[in-house]
């Protein structure tokens, strides 16, 4: 039987690159996304795909995407937890709703896919991978929010390693660095772009395509055992300190 992969935040960016990724490997992939146009315009266009449109923050959504997702394949091989949300500010101007709106896609989405997802990986004792960051591994400015959200999804990674391996499920987490996406390109003025290619000892970005190669090694059996890990795909950047002033107010 054909392998399925669900991918979320698939719509564009990382998720995107690593849906292709997928279905170049002979998956299947369910493509969620809560930006409908977006999904349905990308998925329309890869054979091998379909498009669940949900919002992995809500409960509802949540059991109602999995139960779709079965209902169409009757499996999970791998889910890549790949939404999220980047909401950069200082400290003292971060208040609670904004807070939330961090957290509720960035962690609570990963936990309730997750969970709603274990059934199905007992059954094909499927892999995990959730997609941290770098500023879940070291402290930045303005992210106060993103940074611990992504630094929660990292030990809720060991977590599910923990209880799940005895079920044959794997989880990993890809940490990604700085990556050349449409978004990056359009917020990270000049003097960023050039404070991280100083710090980072590759002195690049990482394509999209750079990290659903790591994401898809994660979830082939060539990682058969590996489990628990936290894989920094991010040039080095982890190896050279903390912070950047260019990212300073």
């Amino acid at each position: 039987m054909t392998r399925t992969a669900l991918v979320t935040g698939a719509a564009r960016g990382i998720g995107l690159a690593t849906t292709k990724h997928f279905l170049a490997q002979g998956y299947r992939v369910a493509m969620i996304d809560r930006d409908a146009d977006a999904l349905l315009d990308e998925s329309a266009a890869l054979e091998g795909a379909f498009a669940v449109v949900a919002d992995v923050s809500q409960p509802d959504q949540v059991d109602r995407m999995v139960a779709e997702v079965l209902a169409e394949t009757g499996r999970i091989d791998a889910l890549v937890n790949n939404a999220g949300v980047a909401d950069f500010g200082p400290i003292e101007d971060t208040d609670f709703a904004r807070w939330r709106v961090v957290m509720e896609t960035n962690l609570d989405g990963v936990f309730l896919v997750s969970q709603a997802c274990t059934a199905a990986l007992k059954e094909t004792r499927g892999a995990i991978v959730n997609i941290a960051s770098i500023s879940g591994l070291r402290a930045s400015t303005l992210r106060v929010a993103y940074g611990t959200s992504k630094a929660a999804v990292i030990h809720l990674t060991k977590q599910q390693a923990a209880e799940l391996g005895e079920h044959g499920i794997r989880a990993n987490c890809v940490a990604p660095g700085p990556v050349k996406t449409k978004l990056s390109i359009a917020v990270h003025s000049p003097e960023i772009i050039a404070a991280y290619h100083d710090a980072i000892p590759l002195n690049r970005y990482a394509s999209e395509d750079e990290m659903a190669n790591v994401i898809g090694f994660l979830c082939s059996e060539a990682a058969s055992y590996v489990t628990g890990q936290i894989v920094a795909v991010d040039g080095g950047f982890d190896s050279t300190g903390i912070g950047l002033p260019a990212l300073r107010v």
